[in-house]
């Protein structure tokens, strides 16, 4: 008996839904319907609990295709995903002045942007630190190819964002787990240069589709077929970006654990356990059912027997370590958070600085109105969340933020 809802949108594939206790936007319905719809798509479309309404695709499914990609359904933060880490410390050892941790995060990783990504963006590096620029060297020659085949690509930062946070539901968290130890915890994904790559292929997708484009159910949903022009090049483009985002995730991280051993008071602190890294926006080559496909996770992470993923809540919310059951039903996936409730601004319209206070009360954060979007509110209960999942994944460790820095 599995615990999931089914729905056969006519002339599509099965919709399998682990969505038991949560709800779920008619218009989200409609994108799910739609993507079931096309020809390249099957065995089924598997949506997790978090699932809501994307650019282009449904965020929180998962979309298994036949020797072909839709780049909208992968988006444009390619390889966006989540990094964390059990450090040696617990709650008793840190300084009573939790916003001296805050401060030095702030200051040790750029986030969020400024000059309208220009050149005095604090958003990005003046000039990169030795350790981005020997991560850059590593990752140059793929952008290079990247750019040899689509010039177009050939503009922006890279490098200079290698290493920083981003905008939006970015975030560096300082979080306690059941038994008081203390953890880093971190999301972000493949910066500017993942953005400009998603873009440009979901533009060479409608391009290479265009007397095709009528027949789909939403030109958004136009796919590069293997051995078409343009498909070996995405699957070069999107694994070199796949792999910024977890160099990025990286960076960031020990960027993070220096600074907080100059914060004064804080013992010298060591990682004592395994990091937990995972994309959960990234496409590759799987076999389920013993056919290969190419599985793309929007908003969902891979939940593989005994693989650990995260699954974070909002700022002021529960986050979880968790481990997956390998569940076949779902691809063995699982959901990548709680999933916005409402639109970014609808949450500015629905709620106010109070509100975001109480919310957020104990977390030392930012709580000013231009975070209001980003306030727990805006998204579904990740407790009803991880109820639904429960096919899906086991809870390892339970964290709670004592520290977020939003970018």
């Amino acid at each position: 008996m599995h615990d999931h809802e089914l729905h056969t949108p006519a002339g599509g594939v099965p919709i399998k839904a682990w969505t038991h206790g949560v709800a779920v936007e008619d218009v989200a319905r409609r994108q799910l319907d739609n993507l079931a719809r096309l020809p390249i798509v099957g065995p089924w479309v598997a949506v997790m609990p978090d699932v809501h309404w994307g650019m282009g695709a449904t965020v929180g499914s998962v979309v298994p295709t036949r020797h072909a990609i839709i780049p909208a359904a992968v988006g444009v933060d390619i390889g966006c995903g989540m990094l964390a880490a059990r450090t040696d410390l617990d709650a008793a050892r840190l300084p009573d002045d939790l916003a001296a941790l805050r401060r030095a995060v702030e200051k040790a990783v750029p986030h969020g942007r400024t000059d309208q990504g220009g050149k005095r963006d604090e958003g990005c590096w003046g000039r990169p630190p030795a350790r981005v620029e020997d991560a850059w060297r590593k990752l140059r020659p793929g952008w290079e190819r990247i750019v040899a085949g689509q010039p177009k690509l050939d503009r922006g930062k890279h490098v200079e964002q290698l290493g920083t946070l981003g905008t939006g539901n970015h975030f560096i968290e300082l979080c306690l787990d059941e038994s008081d130890a203390f953890w880093i915890v971190l999301h972000s994904g493949s910066r500017g240069p993942g953005n400009r790559i998603g873009t440009h292929f979901v533009d060479l997708a409608k391009k290479d589709m265009k007397s095709h484009l009528a027949d789909l159910p939403d030109a958004d949903l136009a796919y590069l077929n293997e051995g078409s022009p343009h498909f070996d090049e995405y699957v070069h483009a999107v694994g070199w970006a796949q792999d910024y985002a977890k160099t990025n995730r990286r960076l960031m991280f020990e960027a993070v654990v220096e600074a907080l051993r100059g914060v004064k008071g804080m013992p010298r602190l060591a990682v004592d356990a395994g990091v937990v890294d995972c994309h959960h926006n990234y496409v590759r080559r799987e076999t389920h059912f013993g056919e290969e496909l190419l599985v793309t996770r929007k908003g969902a992470v891979r939940a593989g027997l005994g693989e650990l993923g995260i699954v974070p809540g909002s700022m002021g919310a529960h986050s979880f370590i968790v481990r997956g059951k390998g569940c076949a039903e779902s691809f063995e996936s699982c959901s990548h958070g709680a999933g916005r409730a409402m639109s970014r601004g609808e949450a500015k319209r629905r709620f106010t600085l109070d509100d975001h206070t109480r919310a957020t009360a104990g977390v030392e954060c930012r709580k000013d109105a231009a975070v209001l979007d980003e306030t727990p509110g805006a998204y579904k209960p990740i407790e009803a969340v991880m109820a639904a999942q429960r096919e899906l994944i086991d809870v390892v460790h339970t964290l709670r933020q004592v520290v977020c820095i939003k970018g």
